[in-house]
């Protein structure tokens, strides 16, 4: 298993509309996200800054690398370049975390 971790960030007054968008994530999307290799992705809020922390654990023998390129992935980050800040092709603006500690249960 890895563990990635990164940031992104909202605009400012969009918190609740991306908690409604998850939790309305599209079923094809998630299933999507589990067939690539996901075992488990968390994203948290800092609100005052409105930054987004996200943590995703993946098997080590993953696709996480070929969903930028489907169909459905590019439908997603458009749906969602609205109240985010975004690249050209819509996908997020994000910043890969360098982990610096971590602690684990023998």
């Amino acid at each position: 298993m890895q563990t990635r971790a990164f940031r992104m960030n909202l605009n400012p007054g969009q918190a609740d509309e991306y908690r409604k968008r998850h939790d309305e994530i599209w079923p094809e999307l998630a299933q999507a996200l589990l067939d690539a290799g996901v075992v488990d992705y968390r994203i948290f809020l800092d609100k005052p800054a409105n930054a987004l922390f996200a943590v995703l654990t993946h098997e080590d023998a993953h696709g996480l690398d070929a969903l930028p390129g489907t169909a459905l992935m590019q439908r997603w980050w458009n749906h969602m370049q609205d109240i985010m800040p975004s690249h050209a092709d819509a996908s997020p603006v994000s910043v890969d975390l360098q982990p610096m500690f971590q602690l684990t249960r023998p």
